[in-house]
């Protein structure tokens, strides 16, 4: 793809978030520091890294907005959907991640950001209630609804174009359903007969995003657009779509040692993590039903870099447990310990140990990723590119991609930053020049 083929960044840009608790208004209170020059874009890779484009005597180093045509941050319109009525300014506070220093500056702006209401079912986070929520009969009219929101919001707020990000609760687990999830016809369908079994909240808003040509970001691991159905449509709509899961803090890390432990021909017989956590996803992540959709995310992370058929004599039996615990003192500074048994020279019969805690905080890892899955799909979105965006699985625990296919995810972490550099090089004019293994 040529340079001038990828459309600019002209107007306002619509940033609708789903969910407006720690993570959104951490990203949004950030967001709207760093555009007034008063804060630090640290961790987001389209503001403060550089990607080498060319080779040899060609070869530069360019921030990636000076490759591509990204949107400025002082286009930004950001509104929310949330359960409850606090507006942005009230939800950071609440919220205590951010320290009053860096929201007080921003707070008119805040302020002014009220949540549209949620479409929410408490069948599917039963331990959240609240009062700012959608009334319809079937997920139909919920996603006709959200529609609504999407065109209102762009109307009034004068944006050219929208991308919508999922920053809210995980979802309880549903498993793949073929005679629903594999057609758009069928999911369509069962969203006129109100299937609530099959049809998330979170489908509706990915629905209603595809349907007003949004972008759409999955920061959850539910099972939302990472089903064939919403593929064909993302394809008939030309929308680019992006998820799943936030990579913020443990997964992160397995993503790191995991393809150290491969390239070093390291064996691995077993890999325990647990996590304390006291914000509202720990609290929904202490409800069984919604902890089983974030384990299946976690526990898929190893199994592709650490291939048992490529070398099953180090990795054929790994045991891999992951554990969430909700610890309310704690709030949002989440606490990770991963006890890895590794092997090497003569085999488990001299084994060694890695022992890792991670004291993080959720959402200031969170944000900026927030920060460039919004730029990167709207970026997607005037390059014409659409469907699964799998150059945007470097920011992701569980990567989209086209099971049906046999196609398996790339998990590690710098082979998934050698694909983010290649796409950027490709919008930018550039020769795509780094090899995958």
């Amino acid at each position: 793809m040529e340079a001038n083929l990828v459309k600019p960044a002209t107007g306002k840009l619509g940033v609708l978030c789903v969910g407006l608790g720690a993570v959104s208004t951490t990203f949004i209170a950030g967001t709207l520091m760093c555009r007034k020059g008063m804060g630090l874009p640290g961790g987001s890779i389209t503001q403060m890294a550089r990607i080498r484009v060319g080779r040899g005597d060609k070869k530069t180093y360019k921030r990636v907005g000076e490759i591509v045509p990204l949107a400025d941050l002082k286009d930004f319109e950001i509104g929310a959907w949330d359960i409850f009525t606090d507006n942005a300014y009230q939800s950071a506070m609440h919220a205590e991640v951010l320290k009053p220093c860096h929201i007080e500056p921003v707070r008119d702006e805040l302020e002014k950001i009220v949540p549209m209401k949620a479409a929410f079912d408490p069948e599917y986070v039963s331990r959240l209630h609240g009062e700012n929520v959608k009334q319809a009969n079937t997920r139909w009219e919920l996603v006709e609804q959200l529609r609504d929101d999407i065109r209102t919001f762009k109307k009034e707020h004068g944006c050219e174009r929208v991308v919508v990000i999922w920053a809210a609760s995980t979802e309880k687990y549903i498993p793949y359903n073929e005679q629903v999830h594999k057609n758009l016809s069928d999911l369509e369908a069962a969203m006129r007969s109100d299937d609530r079994a099959n049809i998330s909240p979170s489908m509706c808003y990915a629905y209603a995003a595809i349907a007003e040509g949004a972008p759409f970001v999955m920061g959850a691991p539910n099972l939302c657009i990472d089903i064939p159905a919403m593929w064909e449509f993302a394809d008939k709509q030309n929308v680019p779509l992006a998820g799943k899961d936030f990579k913020t803090g443990q997964t992160l890390m397995k993503t790191v040692l995991a393809p150290m432990l491969h390239t070093r021909c390291l064996g691995l017989s077993g890999w325990f993590s647990t996590n304390i956590l006291g914000n509202r996803d720990g609290e929904v992540l202490d409800a069984p039903e919604n902890f089983k959709t974030k384990e299946v995310s976690k526990l898929s992370v190893i199994d592709t870099i650490l291939d048992k058929n490529e070398q099953p004599e180090l990795y054929s039996d790994i045991y891999h447990k992951v554990r969430i615990n909700y610890y309310p003192p704690r709030g949002d500074n989440k606490e990770g310990w991963d006890n890895l048994d590794i092997f090497g020279w003569m085999g488990p019969d001299y084994g060694m140990q890695i022992k890792i805690d991670f004291l993080c905080r959720d959402s200031i890892l969170a944000a900026p990723l927030m920060l460039d899955l919004v730029l990167c799909a709207d970026l997607a979105a005037r390059a014409g590119w659409k469907g699964i965006q799998t150059w945007m699985s470097f920011y992701l625990k569980s990567p989209m991609h086209d099971y049906v296919k046999g196609i398996e995810p790339v998990h590690d972490l710098f082979q998934q930053f050698a694909m983010f550099k290649n796409a950027i090089r490709v919008m930018g004019g550039y020769e795509a020049d780094q090899e995958l293994d």
